[in-house]
């Protein structure tokens, strides 16, 4: 959500803010809207005070006797009345469609996000890690002896329909097992607060941090009107929609480890082989609510949490920051990790670090009391994927391969595993 103020006085930066995104001038369009919803209730107010002059004034014509002044003055105070009625309804018609305007725009961009089309004007800021080594062609994560057992997407087309796995055996304990190390992690590591939350929500928390109404056809929603999350962003930043805390208990930091669902609308042909794109999938989110001066370090310091657990798992990487035309329509700027993926010979997306600014926030109508006292003021809040379960399954698969179809697996993960260090090429851990 926009500040409509800032558009009032700035309509030109604003238009060439949402240019970089490939978006028309609009600001005429919104204080159009907004010029003739002001209009309206300043119409209404002065109606008002006609009305209640006449009002006060009924009253000492009667006194008088007067009574055509009486008779003139109480059907002026109806007329205003229904007048007054009519003028709120259309203000409110404008309000309403000022916001819905608003709702669809995309948030503006920091200045430093690269201009660019697509994912290939995307800018590395960072590398971690050398890429292994094979003496041998290494192959995808679904095509490894030891993970075909423990990795059947027939039965997941049986049950569901394509883009779904079952993970059994030796598979789903290293997939459990990095889910809780990411968690641990977190929490023991950068002081984040697990949380639990749920993975249906009211429509609200949905607008509140972008999915809608833009982006329905993304997300699934149930037949009596809750919406699956696509990740815990949405529970977690809605955590305080519609509240106005103390500035003492900024910043708040949350992980959370959740089931996701998104329909994947227009990915038809990519990635349809193996776990990278599926409907549902597991995710450790982080989430920041900060202090508006604190937004910049946050988004580092998220940043370097992310990588973080890649290095623990001794995964290569590289850090990206994405362009203008390859960024979420609710974020101002966005670091992607790609992590090295040696079947496919190439860097994947594994999270995705964003800071939103106070756009959220807006729309959730997210504020803090300043403690030095003074007007409430917006928070910022940020994301990240600390990681996705099933992608950071992959990589974890494809970069300990060994020859026979096994997997070495990373040290971190042992005490998760009760010591086991390798998936056998039978599917079994040992």
């Amino acid at each position: 959500m926009h500040d409509i103020r800032f558009i009032r006085e700035n309509p030109a930066a604003f238009d060439a803010a949402l240019s970089r995104r490939g978006a028309s001038p609009v600001s005429s369009e919104i204080l159009a809207i907004d010029e003739a919803r002001r209009a309206l209730i300043l119409a209404a107010e002065t109606a008002q005070a006609e009305q209640n002059k006449a009002s006060k004034e009924v009253g000492a014509a009667k006194a008088k006797g007067d009574e055509a002044e009486f008779e003139r003055l109480r059907a002026l105070v109806a007329e205003k009345k229904t007048e007054i009625a009519q003028m709120q309804e259309q203000a409110k018609q404008k309000d309403e469609e000022l916001n819905t305007l608003l709702l669809t725009l995309p948030n503006m961009l920091y200045d430093d996000v690269p201009d660019g089309a697509d994912e290939n004007d995307n800018v590395e800021i960072g590398r971690w890690g050398t890429p292994r080594s094979f003496d041998f062609k290494p192959v995808e994560h679904y095509d490894l002896a030891g993970v075909k057992k423990g990795m059947d997407f027939e039965a997941g087309a049986k049950l569901s329909g394509s883009r779904f796995v079952v993970l059994t055996g030796g598979v789903a304990r290293i997939h459990r097992a990095l889910a809780q190390f990411m968690l641990d992690f977190h929490v023991e590591n950068h002081g984040l607060t697990e949380a639990i939350t749920p993975v249906m929500v009211k429509e609200d928390m949905m607008y509140g941090t972008g999915q809608l109404p833009k982006f329905g056809e993304d997300s699934y929603q149930t037949t009596n009107g809750w919406w699956l999350i696509p990740t815990a962003e949405v529970t977690l930043t809605n955590l305080v929609n519609g509240d106005t805390i103390e500035e003492s208990t900024l910043p708040m930091r949350y992980a959370a480890h959740t089931q996701c669902f998104r329909s994947e609308a227009g990915s038809a042909g990519r990635d349809t082989s193996g776990m990278l794109r599926q409907h549902q999938f597991e995710k450790v989110e982080m989430v920041s609510i900060v202090h508006p001066d604190e937004s910049e370090n946050e988004h580092a310091r998220m940043t370097r949490q992310a990588e973080a657990i890649l290095e623990a798992l001794e995964l290569p990487y590289r850090t990206m920051k994405l362009c203008a035309g390859d960024m979420g329509a609710g974020m101002k700027r966005t670091h992607d990790l790609e992590v090295w993926l040696p079947g496919q010979d190439k860097y994947r997306e594994i999270s995705s670090v964003s800071t939103a600014g106070d756009y959220q926030a807006r729309r959730m109508n997210a504020r803090f009391k300043p403690t030095e006292g003074g007007k409430p003021q917006f928070v910022h809040t940020l994301n990240g994927s600390g990681l996705a379960v099933g992608r950071t399954l992959i990589a974890v698969l494809e970069n300990g391969q060994n020859e026979d179809g096994s997997v070495t697996l990373p040290a971190s993960l042992h005490p998760y595993l009760r010591g086991k260090t390798v998936l056998n090429a039978a599917g079994d851990l040992e």
